[in-house]
């Protein structure tokens, strides 16, 4: 087998522009060099495969042999992917092109798709990665650099963080839709005293707002807390009768539109939190990751949901 290690770019430009001009003078032309600088590169490229590469006879002289063929196809390959890959490092250094990680804490996984869908309808050759977890986990991504972006609620305070605010995130108090104190304009502290409350793990940034509401209008009770692994089952939990819960306005929009869940009028709520949008300040973004943040800054009132009737 040939050894080509010893191939060079320079061989298959004079190969490809000999066969194209027909002529050792034709290709020195083309390529602004002299016919016995085009001439050395030949026989160069001959003894280093070990074959002719041209078929010397006719009117024809540098018609390529079978082998010269395949050594042609390799130029007209390299040259292609030349091109290609320039067009290719130029859209990264526009941010055409590219990805990044977007991590984002579990009650924003009903915010992030669209805006990750709308970006890649305008921006299709961008390719974002979605990472979904809770706050500690989504707040140790980002201490990790695992994340060129995030959105999460309380920029945590140990991260030098760039944050830039994205609207309101209002928390609420669900329950069915036939509970005790649905429909209740104003509900007191008090009401709440016997009911059970559906939580999210330790470490959620919900839970630990729900405890500190409840430490707030309780004085200290100790309230019963049924943890629940996901929002999901908190609400068909809630749907069900098995409590009451406290939870983003955002991750339950629809079930309330449907009438499968009540927000309750209970003073001092809805709690109203920011959205924020983050990225490590001690380090650069992308181009990407760049125009992905610029996109969602540019759209932020239009690509967070509309929230109608939670006293905003």
């Amino acid at each position: 087998m040939s050894d080509l290690r010893a191939l060079t770019r320079k061989h298959l430009r004079v190969l490809a522009a000999t066969v194209e001009r027909g002529s050792v003078s034709g290709a020195a032309n083309a390529l602004h060099v002299t016919p016995p600088a085009v001439s050395v590169q030949l026989k160069s490229l001959e003894e280093l495969v070990g074959a002719p590469l041209f078929v010397r006879s006719g009117d024809a002289p540098f018609t390529p042999t079978e082998i010269g063929q395949e050594l042609l196809a390799m130029a007209q390959d390299l040259e292609r992917m030349t091109v290609r890959t320039g067009e290719r490092i130029a859209a990264l250094k526009s941010g055409a092109s590219g990805s990044l990680v977007f991590g984002v804490v579990s009650t924003a996984k009903y915010l992030a798709p669209s805006i990750v869908a709308a970006f890649q309808r305008e921006s299709p050759g961008v390719r974002v990665t979605l990472a979904v977890g809770n706050r500690g986990e989504i707040s140790r991504g980002l201490e990790r650099n695992e994340y060129d972006l995030t959105i999460m609620g309380r920029p945590p305070a140990h991260i030098e963080a760039e944050a830039a605010t994205l609207g309101d995130h209002p928390y609420i108090l669900i329950a069915p839709p036939d509970h005790r104190l649905a429909g209740d304009p104003d509900i007191l502290a008090e009401d709440l005293l016997r009911e059970r409350f559906l939580a999210r793990e330790e470490g959620s940034g919900t839970r630990l707002l729900m405890e500190r509401f409840l430490e707030r209008i309780g004085g200290g009770r100790v309230f019963e807390i049924v943890e629940m692994g996901t929002n999901e089952t908190i609400k068909q939990s809630v749907m069900a009768g098995l409590g009451i819960a406290m939870i983003s306005a955002h991750t339950c929009l629809t079930e309330i539109a449907d009438g499968h869940l009540v927000a309750l009028q209970v003073a001092g709520l809805p709690l109203v939190r920011q959205w924020f949008l983050l990225h490590r300040s001690d380090r650069e973004l992308s181009k990407a990751a760049q125009k992905f943040r610029d996109f969602i800054l540019a759209g932020r009132q239009r690509l967070l949901p509309k929230l109608v009737g939670f006293g905003l």
